[in-house]
């Protein structure tokens, strides 16, 4: 029995990748015509033998095979009622019950019908002798030992594989719906069960019922959908609509009480959101979210997906459990953190769902309910737990915000309140919640409300100080960052300035006492605390710049000047530093705090440059100051001390001011170009930063500043052109990404200008031969669609005529090819036939042929490399997913514009939508 056991799932569960499909096929079809021998031999042990062992081994011989083996085997013959009649015996309970899970996913046809039903009967009144359907499941299993608990996971098995085939079969026939209810009842008792395997199986299940009620529901109003999801394959007759209707809604009132309970069920167990950072730890203690936990973020996405639909189904029955479950918060019948904790997450994952009416008076009392909760309950944690949930459940609702001032006014004090509490993660809340409110509703801060004196901005500016006195220097520059947000919706530009101005005193302040001793003692500079300081300052007007952009001008016009000399001076402390100290002391603490004012500069110009609208008078009035202080310094720096954000700033200075930076390009490459490929050629690893913003800033100028290229002598050409392949051979996806983009935009480029032939002709065989070396090299698979790319293109550009020269070295070729495509062609059947000397000449003639007939469409030409690849046995044994990369890109877009459809099911938080909260 056991070499039986083996001998199937040798062949089937194993094989899948090794052999192929053919093979499997044809050991599948002699084993086919063996396994009436097998069965015989089954069936008699099983009905002869006395021998507990010999039984279990059968049984679990029977469970490798019932899989695919001829259906008739399993309902003509007695195999199901010998099974049935094993099922109430201890010793056989758990292999029984898998052998008929195996049987229960099978999927063929309504065929079996009757047999699926008689078994199902059979079944439920078997389990109630052994396991009761009033038993306290969850204790059951806590208590079990481990045979009993592989029985209720055995279970949750069999029932969700059953009902995921057969659910119709037993909905349509009156005297079944008892039994199916039952059994429903049981997988919700089986999913309160404490243990991670069980939820998932039961939770997938319920998602998938859910998610098919539902679509039923929605689709309603069109008639073709529905019959589809009906599974009626039945020509539509205008009567027939309302049967339908009448069935769908005969169906949902059919699973209405299932349906509730498993409201109380997701909101009873749902799982903790990403945003949530205050949870219990083993020892029972409130304390701050260490490491984000995947398995429960996505658990919470299945569970929030879920309770979405239960509540579109039924919107009255979601608010009513959720406001009894928190009255009893209240009334302390129920109160645990954990109580608290899963109804709140469930509240703030439903937002959007309902109509804004019900949302708003749902929410009215859920806010309130909370806010008493905090102010009559006592003890720290406690009231980190609530102050905890009012933050999640407020920062889910933007909508029921913007239209409540008074309920926005009071959720932000309450908010600034928190930011005083040292509890371990409550500020931190306290500020993201408050980042989050002020994006959404921040038109709303600097309006004067009715019964107000002053906008809410300016309050908050007074009492500013006061407010962010407990917080972290990381939680000041998020708070300062929301209060960005706030100014930038003031459409005024006085009061704008004004409050920029308010908001940044107490950093300007500092600033201006740190740079007055400096004028009276550079070495004040190089005290640590001082440093710490100013990178602390500029943190801040870093958060503030991400959020202001343009209006951000004033500010940085402020401090911009003693910045870069604060920049110059701390440059040279480093390299110093490093002079004397030699290459250990790069990597000491005060060189480090030294290089982030470095970094945080550069950052600072960066972001404030990249936020600010098009104006280039921005642009000249910030970038020649910035030449010597930052470009010289780069290049006189060693290269340990160079900071990669230079690199990053002038990208960004290129990208934004594009052609008008054309007459400082020859300056930028000549402070960067060769002192950065020295640092990154020398081997593929050192400097990563360095090496991916330098592609990123060559790319930049390509696209923009093309002709400063040109210019370029032959001898820099070919190092720019060597850097790009040194890029794309790169296994760092990122890397290689930038290099392959930027190879793309020279090859335009240069096929538009008049240096066109001459380019080509130095570089064209060594471009293609370098792709078609990454292409068939397993390592760059995910490179796969810009290879195409660049091929697509050079094959285009060979039969298109333009260029007027040959390609091919007529000194040493002695026969003249009639063109380039010809020659081309042959060179690419050369090159390939040496490169995969396991293909036949013909099979490389014909790839390299159709090629040629598939360069305009590039779907064709893509799928003619994929299949060339796959065959050429370098890619065949292996995960190809890569090479699929853009098909299911367009697959995770097209399921995105389904939940759009959906209210709700894309939280409001993550919409980008242009805040209409006039």
């Amino acid at each position: 029995m056991a070499i039986l056991k083996l001998l199937s799932e040798e062949v089937f569960d194993f094989s899948r990748g090794e052999m192929t499909q053919q093979k499997i096929k044809e050991l599948k079809q002699s084993l086919n015509s063996e396994f009436q021998l097998i069965h015989e031999l089954c069936l008699y042990v099983l009905s002869a033998s006395q021998r507990t062992e010999l039984i279990r081994a059968t049984l679990s011989t029977l469970h490798a095979f019932l899989s695919w083996i001829p259906l008739g085997y399993i309902f003509e013959s007695t195999l199901l009622e010998t099974l049935l009649k094993f099922f109430p015996v201890p010793s056989y309970r758990n292999l029984t019950l898998q052998c008929l899970t195996e049987v229960a996913a099978l999927n063929f046809g309504d065929y079996y019908n009757v047999q699926y039903v008689k078994m199902y009967d059979i079944f439920m009144v078997q389990l109630q002798t052994i396991l009761p359907s009033i038993t306290n499941l969850p204790e059951a299993f806590a208590q079990g030992t481990s045979e009993e608990q592989a029985f209720i996971q055995n279970l949750a098995l069999f029932f969700t594989s059953f009902y995921k085939y057969h659910i119709r079969v037993l909905e349509t026939a009156q005297e079944n719906i008892a039994a199916l209810l039952l059994g429903l009842e049981y997988l919700i008792n089986i999913s309160y069960v404490d243990d991670t395997e069980v939820f998932k199986v039961c939770l997938d299940y319920w998602n998938s019922l859910v998610l098919e009620l539902f679509d039923a529901h929605h689709n309603m109003d069109n008639p073709a959908v529905t019959t589809n999801m009906m599974g009626l394959q039945v020509p539509l007759v205008p009567g027939m609509v309302d049967g339908l209707g009448s069935q769908l809604l005969q169906r949902r009132q059919l699973y209405a009480g299932t349906m509730s309970k498993l409201r109380m069920l997701m909101i009873c167990r749902m799982a903790k959101p990403e945003e949530v950072l205050i949870v219990e730890d083993e020892n029972g203690n409130i304390v701050r979210e260490t490491m984000k936990d995947n398995d429960v973020l996505v658990q919470y996405k299945i569970m929030r997906e879920t309770l979405i639909y239960l509540s579109h189904l039924d919107h009255e029955d979601t608010e009513k459990q959720m406001l009894k479950k928190l009255s009893k918060q209240l009334s302390g019948e129920d109160w645990t953190w954990n109580n608290l904790n899963t109804l709140c997450w469930a509240i703030g994952s439903i937002s959007g769902s309902m109509m804004e009416e019900q949302e708003n008076r749902f929410l009215v009392m859920v806010i309130r309910d909370l806010l008493n909760l905090c102010e009559i309950t006592k003890g720290k944690d406690n009231k980190a737990v609530i102050a905890s949930n009012i933050m999640y459940v407020v920062g889910q609702y933007p909508r029921f915000l913007r239209a409540h001032w008074k309920f926005l006014k009071t959720v932000v004090n309450k908010l600034f309140e928190f930011m005083h509490e040292t509890h371990p993660g409550v500020q931190d809340m306290a500020c993201d919640t408050f980042l989050k409110i002020v994006q959404k509703c921040k038109r709303k801060f600097v309006i004067v409300q009715v019964g107000e004196n002053e906008p809410f901005v300016s309050e908050l500016l007074s009492a500013l100080a006061t407010t962010v006195t407990d917080l972290e220097p990381h939680q000041i520059h998020t708070f300062y960052e929301s209060v960005g947000h706030m100014i930038q919706a003031e459409s005024d530009p006085h009061k704008r300035d004004e409050y920029l101005q308010r908001l940044m005193e107490l950093p300007n302040q500092k600033w201006g006492e740190i740079i007055g001793q400096a004028r009276q003692s550079v070495d004040f500079l190089k005290d640590q605390d001082v440093i710490r300081t100013v990178l602390n300052i500029l943190q801040t007007n870093t958060s503030v710049a991400s959020s202001l952009g343009t209006y951000f001008l004033s500010q940085i016009s402020l401090i911009f000047l003693d910045m870069l000399n604060v920049y110059r001076m701390y440059s040279e402390l480093i390299s110093n530093t490093i002079a004397e100290g030699g290459p250990f002391a790069s990597k000491t603490s005060y060189v480090k705090l030294l290089r982030s004012v470095k970094r945080e500069t550069l950052k600072l110009i960066e972001t404030f440059l990249d936020k600010a609208e098009d104006q280039p008078q921005i642009g000249k009035q910030f970038v020649p100051p910035m030449m010597d202080p930052v470009l010289g310094d780069y290049a006189r720096n060693l290269p340990d001390a160079r900071e990669s954000e230079v690199l990053s700033l002038f990208a960004t200075i290129i990208n934004k001011y594009k052609a008008a930076m054309i007459d400082d390009v020859p300056r930028i490459f000549e402070a960067v170009f060769q002192c950065t490929l020295e640092m990154i050629t020398k081997n593929f690893e050192d400097y990563p930063e360095h090496r991916l913003k330098f592609f990123s800033l060559l790319r930049a100028i390509a696209t923009y500043c093309f002709p400063a290229l040109i210019l370029l002598s032959s001898q820099q050409l070919k190092l720019v052109m060597d850097s790009i392949i040194w890029a794309f051979r790169h296994t760092e996806r990122n890397i290689a990404e930038t290099g392959l983009n930027l190879l793309l935009e020279m090859l335009k480029n240069f096929q538009a200008s008049e240096f066109c032939n001459q380019f080509y002709r130095t570089y064209f065989l060594s471009i293609e031969q370098e792709i078609f070396a990454v292409l068939t090299d397993t390592f760059h698979k995910p490179g796969f669609k810009l290879h195409v790319l660049v091929l697509q293109h050079l094959f285009c550009l060979v039969e298109s005529g333009l260029l007027t020269e040959p390609l091919w070295d007529a000194a040493t070729v002695p026969y003249p090819y009639p063109n380039n495509g010809v020659f081309v062609r042959e060179y690419t059947i050369k090159l390939l036939s040496t490169s995969f000397p396991n293909m036949t000449a013909a099979e490389v003639t014909q790839f390299v042929n159709g090629l040629f007939e598939s360069r305009n469409d590039l779907s064709t030409f893509k799928n003619h490399i994929r299949d060339f690849l796959v065959q050429s046995k370098e890619f065949s044994a292996q995960d190809n997913k890569d090479l699929y990369a853009e098909e299911a890109a367009l697959q995770r877009e097209r399921e995105r514009q389904r939940m759009l459809s959906i209210p709700g099911l894309i939280a409001p938080n993550e919409i980008q939508d242009e805040m209409v909260d006039s």
